[in-house]
């Protein structure tokens, strides 16, 4: 027996949370991450019972020269957690939401699904993305791109105060007022130089919302994409629209928008102006809850294969609507486009800066097998290349091989690298993307 796998088994009872190690029986099942395609080898994974099972955590990791990786649901894993300890965070479930100042307090372990339920309930929205069950800590680390970020800028934006425990196990509760460099660092930073258990956000008031999708037959690409293509260029901030062009085996091929508006339904068709288009196949705008604005894009809730590529975008004018309109999809699953522009596009005090970009377009496939995977990245290259691409990257949609110099300017980038290795010199803390 190694002197690593003494330590492992000694872990048992360092921690009050599981801990499966391999050999255990389960132990595939629970190393693997969201996105099964993923190949990733962890030397144990730990799923703390609370904030101070983190913090004894990291002491014994420390104590043994042991990294950890943080991943609450395994979204967005590259394959990183080889040779370090995977930290799950489903038990810091503390939610709660001050109906006075619209403040939440959100623990690591909470889906953005749930914290939208309680967000709604006292007549708030939170900055909701497009899945229910994406970790809000988690989403919030690595910037976060939501329906309302054309109102309200990141989600990074939003946080107002975190919770960690730092490489040396200290707990502590940082503020910009408390520590300004490792605030900053940690709202959009991914994550580096502490363990989140907890973050504070901004709630935004939100007293009526109407949203859904709208589909047709895929015949009508050229002309729903055009149509994407005028309305996304003016609409209010209020109003997010994203293109879906999709394409499913034993299906034919369809198109959709995905509509999300800070209003009512009424105000809503008055800015949609789609009356020049065919009548749809299915209309499912309405009236409808905060509490259900991630049903609306419709994504798998189950741990599945994907090969995902996304890009920012300088224009969408008529060479590129050319292109998404005449790019066979297969075996591209759903080829989706984001507007991005107003909050996005003003300064943020985050790693992140301002996102100039105009649009976001996302590339996703499920492959059955490697020669399916080949075939899907040759498909997926092949429509960028068609593409006035920027060469930029966000961090909510890094991908295994994306560099973090393609999403922090330079001088955001080496402040970000000073800061973490003052905090964390040993690099205890091991995040999906090394600085």
């Amino acid at each position: 027996m190694t002197q690593e796998t003494e330590n492992l088994i000694e872990l048992r009872t360092v921690v009050r949370g599981e801990v499966a190690l391999p050999g255990d029986d389960g132990f595939d099942e629970r190393s693997t991450p969201w996105n099964i395609a993923v190949d990733q080898r962890p030397i144990a994974v730990v799923d703390a019972a609370d904030a101070e099972d983190v913090a004894a955590l990291v002491a014994f990791a420390a104590r043994n020269g042991l990294p950890i990786i943080v991943q609450p649901g395994g979204h967005g894993a590259t394959g990183a957690a080889t040779g370090a300890i995977v930290l799950r965070t489903s038990h810091l479930t503390t939610l709660s939401v001050n109906a006075f100042d619209g403040i939440a307090r959100v623990g690591a372990g909470i889906s953005a699904g749930a914290l939208q339920e309680a967000a709604a309930a006292a007549g708030f929205t939170a900055l909701a993305g497009s899945s229910p069950i994406v970790n809000v800590v988690a989403l919030a680390l690595g910037g976060g791109l939501s329906w309302f970020g054309r109102k309200y800028g990141w989600v990074a934006d939003s946080i107002r105060a975190l919770e960690v425990v730092t490489p040396q196990g200290e707990h502590r509760r940082v503020t910009e007022e408390s520590d300004a460099d490792l605030f900053w660092a940690l709202r959009g930073g991914g994550g580096h130089a502490a363990v989140v258990t907890l973050v504070e956000l901004q709630l935004h008031e939100a007293a009526q919302f109407a949203g859904g999708r709208i589909m047709w037959s895929g015949e009508h690409t050229a002309a729903v994409v055009d149509a994407f293509a005028s309305l996304t260029s003016d609409a209010p901030d209020e109003l997010t629209i994203w293109l879906e062009i999709l394409s499913f085996p034993g299906a034919p091929p369809f198109v959709a928008l995905d509509v999300a508006y800070l209003g009512s339904n009424t105000e809503l068709r008055e800015l949609l102006r789609l009356d020049a288009l065919p009548a749809p196949l299915r209309d499912g705008v309405r009236d409808m809850p905060l509490a259900d604005i991630g049903t609306i894009a419709d994504e798998p809730t189950d741990p599945s294969p994907g090969i995902t590529q996304v890009e920012l975008l300088r224009t969408l004018d008529s060479d590129v609507r050319e292109a998404l309109a005449s790019a066979s999809p297969a075996p591209a699953m759903i080829v989706q486009v984001r507007p991005l522009g107003g909050a996005f596009a003003a300064p943020s005090n985050t790693p992140l800066g301002a996102l100039t970009e105009p649009y976001l377009i996302s590339l996703f496939s499920s492959p059955r097998d490697e020669d399916a995977a080949a075939a899907i990245q040759e498909s997926h290259a092949r429509l960028v290349a068609q593409l006035p691409v920027t060469g930029r990257k966000v961090p909510t949609f890094l991908q295994g091989g994306d560099s973090l110099g393609n999403v922090y300017d330079g001088e955001a980038l080496e402040r970000l690298r000073r800061i973490v290795e003052q905090r964390d010199p040993q690099v205890l803390i091991r995040t999906e993307h090394a600085l």
